[in-house]
């Protein structure tokens, strides 16, 4: 399997050898959808609540008399029935939304996702991305000199000037490849992989 290698100006200088165990397998949307959807479940907060009517702010007095009135008949306001009564399965804090998802189907659909990717263009490789100093316009000048606008840069290195200069910039993230996940990998337009981070790619999907 090869890869094209961007020059600084965004175009293709020459091939790079990559594993077929990473960027050569065959698309599995099936299990591409379970990791991604289970990554965003994984994040959520179980910090919502509502309240039951037991707990909502109501008199328990009788609101009308039971016959006569033409109405159907009510016991207390809190009922939800009512308008601002509690609800019948109130959110609670301490919801668990996390989904479990096995090593081996993670690595899979991890290097099913960076295969895709290289079938559609939308993956290359690069020798290194360094900024000379912490500065954001310098890497937006590098970008836009490749012609790129939404970008996800996994780099074998993250040192504090590219971590300075990237974090200000809104479509572009630059993670080393252990922080790589599937949801920025299929968000972002173009996803720049360093010539070393192609090893540890490797070493974790293979």
């Amino acid at each position: 399997m090869q890869l094209e290698l961007l020059n600084e100006q965004g175009m293709a200088s020459s091939k790079v050898d990559a594993p077929e165990t990473v960027f050569g397998r065959e698309y599995n949307e099936d299990l591409v959808h379970q990791i991604v959807v289970a990554y965003q479940a994984n994040a959520r907060q179980g910090t919502r609540a509502q309240k039951d009517r037991e707990q909502v702010k109501h008199s328990t007095k009788k609101p009308f008399k039971q016959k006569g009135t033409g109405r159907a008949r009510a016991g207390m306001t809190s009922s939800p029935l009512w308008r601002g009564g509690g609800r019948i399965f109130p959110n609670s804090p301490e919801e668990n939304f996390t989904q479990k998802i096995n090593k081996k189907m993670y690595r899979a659909g991890m290097a099913s996702i960076l295969s895709q990717l290289a079938r559609e263009g939308r993956l290359a490789v690069v020798d290194s991305l360094k900024v000379d100093a912490p500065k954001t316009k310098l890497l937006a000048a590098k970008f836009k000199a490749m012609n790129l606008d939404s970008v996800l840069v996994i780099s074998d290195e993250v040192d504090d000037n590219l971590y300075l200069a990237s974090r200000n910039l809104p479509n572009v993230l630059v993670v080393e490849p252990r922080y790589a996940d599937p949801l920025s990998l299929v968000h972002y337009k173009k996803v720049l992989v360093t010539k070393a981070a192609i090893d540890q790619l490797k070493e974790m999907f293979a």
